[in-house]
């Protein structure tokens, strides 16, 4: 161990090779512990909903409001306070519209306004935050110029004009529009310090991809995996049903364009196929808000059907190797001929017996066509290179769960039994409950991932991601069965139940909560759990704050097919040195509105949990004041190692001198 620490300490002192230089940081890493706490922003179940999306990113659920109000409150209007934010928000298009309305004169004196009103804000967000975290939030080609605006006092008699003088040089260069823009971008960069996405980035709306690229560009972010999110990615790895059920949802939301123009994949070949198909009416599809002739929404219905067929003899392949999920193929209990299925022992008859693919001898087998489209999908899915690297983001930010900052954070459930315990997962002679099934089922993911990164296939593995989608004792599915079959061939709404787990219930109390803490290492009176995936209904009274606060709630419907059902339009949490904040939005109108109307989100603000009345807390209190604590640790380690040279050298000196 302690030659192990002298090479530790010999790479440490290639960056810092002397007293002054590892002094100097340890002084910077102690001010820094000293600082308020960055400001965390957590989001769920965004579910492909771009527009509303950016624009919770634009105004950081209005903590970017908070801010103007704060400086501006007696200098400026409301009315002007919300068409300022809305320059934060939107710049460029702000911009065309002052350059629209503006003379050239008048124009330049917007330019001014608005840089000095932009610095001054930039000057508030990055206050809690050291000049170099600052530096690196910003441009290279103005960041110096930036740094200079936002760090001097521009009420100092003596540097008044220098501060004049840069704006004057900015718009006299053309530079305003570039420099308005920047300081825009690193004030949203500022106010919050990190992201949580806790899970189901897919399916529904339909640009999760842009989503997904908007995310990729961010630095300090992390993902929770939702169960649509893992469907997905188990279709970018080739798993079989993965493949066949994201074409499925794809189709039933209306989505074939997010296949199509979003990852380049060919619906042509199912068209073609399925157009040769009787139209079956059970097999409804969204228009997702589009209108479309009669003729593009049957063919859409019956390619939804072509799809579905293949996807069970695909599920029923997957479950065949798997005993251990304990689920039995649908097709294993069809009865083609009779029109009936079996469920739980009770015979139930369909509203219809047309499967004109599947044989009763050999139900899993597929036709010669079908074997030639999903064999297209497949390679498609795998050869998407947009795909792969979503793919690979998924899995470089992503986990199935997180403990950050003393909160645990996931986006389904922990499975339990009927009694409330952890249920128990057994594979071969191994059981996985509570953490140790979340944890193998994490491996399971990345395991079969790194075989994927080397070209290979991890069937075994692989399959597990599709369990993660709908499977009794996944920890993102949460439900005992997924009647997706009972629901287009069963008319009776019995047997569309899907009874959700105990988790549900027992997540309600506060000492059930706790224990689920401790048994992932976490205790203290500010910790909690915090969990997306189903949806709060306000609209009735529910409340997401659950456990008296131990538990938070935040998928509030922010897709559009869920503000019905809640009544909102979705919750996000902010946890920042002075507690946490949970808004409940209302529907967003569109970009265009809100640049011309100067209209928000609304949201409705609840102070959840402040830290104290009197402190905030810091870095020190945090994650990162671990790490950094360590660091001074390892840092005076090497200061008392160089000491000690310079103590062994002057007696050396001394010794020589005597003799």
């Amino acid at each position: 161990m302690k030659a192990c620490n002298e090479k530790f300490l010999d790479l440490l002192g290639e960056k810092y090779p002397s007293v002054q230089a590892a002094t100097s940081e340890i002084i910077n890493l102690e001010a820094i512990l000293r600082l308020p706490k960055g400001t965390e922003h957590f989001v769920s179940d965004l579910h492909g909903e771009y527009e509303a999306f950016c624009h919770l990113m634009n105004s950081q659920s209005g903590a970017i409001r908070e801010k103007v109000d704060m400086l501006f409150s007696k200098a400026l209007t409301e009315p002007e306070r919300a068409r300022f934010a809305t320059l934060i928000y939107y710049p460029q298009q702000v911009i065309e519209e002052a350059k629209a309305k503006e003379s050239s004169d008048s124009l330049n004196e917007w330019y001014k306004t608005n840089l000095y009103r932009l610095a001054d804000v930039c000057r508030l967000v990055a206050s809690k935050y050291s000049r170099s975290k600052v530096r690196k939030v910003l441009p290279d080609y103005c960041g110096y110029i930036i740094d200079e605006l936002i760090n001097v006092d521009r009420h100092n008699f003596n540097k008044e004009e220098y501060y004049n003088g840069i704006f004057d040089a900015i718009i006299e260069l053309g530079r305003a529009e570039a420099y308005i823009i920047s300081l825009t971008k690193a004030i949203k960069a500022l106010v919050v310090d990190h992201l949580h996405i806790v899970g189901d980035i897919y399916d529904r709306g339909d640009s999760p991809d842009k989503i997904l690229d908007m995310l990729c560009e961010m630095n300090s972010i992390d993902i929770q995996w939702g169960n649509h999110d893992v469907l997905w990615m188990g279709a970018a790895m080739g798993q079989d049903a993965c493949v066949a059920d994201v074409v499925r949802i794809s189709l039933k939301y209306g989505n074939a364009d997010l296949l199509e123009k979003g990852y380049g994949i060919s619906l042509r070949q199912l068209a073609f196929y399925a157009d040769k198909m009787e139209y079956d009416p059970h097999f409804k599809t969204s228009t997702n808000g589009k209108k479309i002739a009669q003729a593009d929404h049957e063919l859409a219905g019956k390619m939804h059907k072509a799809i579905f067929t293949i996807l069970f003899k695909m599920e029923g392949k997957t479950l065949h190797r798997h005993p251990e999920y304990n689920m039995v193929p649908i097709l294993d209990r069809l009865d083609v001929e009779n029109g009936t299925l079996t469920i739980d022992g009770t015979v139930v008859k369909l509203n219809s017996n047309d499967f004109p693919t599947i044989d009763p001898a050999d139900p899993y087998k597929l036709t010669e066509e079908e074997q030639i489209i999903f064999d297209g999908f497949k390679q498609a899915f795998l050869s998407c290179e947009k795909l792969q690297r979503h793919l690979a983001f998924f899995m470089n930010k992503g986990s199935l769960y997180k403990v950050y900052n003393n909160n645990l954070i996931f986006h389904g459930c922990i499975p339990l039994d009927e009694n409330g315990d952890y249920a128990d997962f057994v594979v071969g002679d191994k059981v996985y409950r509570g953490k140790s099934l979340m944890d193998y089922s994490e491996s399971c993911i990345r395991n079969a991932y790194n075989a994927h990164t080397l070209g290979k296939c991890d069937v075994m593995n692989l399959d597990w991601l599709w369990y993660s989608w709908c499977g009794a004792l996944s920890p993102l599915f949460g439900k005992d069965k997924m009647t997706t079959f009972e629901r287009i061939y069963i008319d009776d709404k019995a047997w569309h139940k899907e009874k959700k787990n105990s988790y549900y219930k027992l997540c309600q109390q506060r000492e059930w909560c706790e224990k689920l803490l401790r048994d992932f290492g976490i205790d203290g009176p500010h910790s909690h759990i915090i969990n997306g995936h189903v949806p709060v209904k306000e609209v009735e009274g529910e409340n997401p704050i659950k456990a008296d606060g131990k538990l938070l709630v935040i998928d509030g419907g922010f897709c559009k097919a869920y503000h019905k059902t809640t009544g909102i339009a979705g919750y996000t949490l902010i946890f920042n040195s002075h507690g946490m904040e949970l808004a409940a939005h209302e529907p967003f109108k569109g970009v265009e509105d809100a640049i011309q109307n100067c209209t928000d989100i609304h949201s409705r603000v609840r102070v959840f949990e402040r830290i104290t009345d009197q402190e905030r807390m810091t870095v020190a209190e945090t994650d990162m004041g671990e790490e950094i604590k360590g660091r001074i640790e390892d840092l005076k380690d090497l200061v008392d190692r160089y000491r000690a040279f310079e103590s062994k050298t002057l007696n050396m000196c001394a010794a020589t001198v005597l003799k």
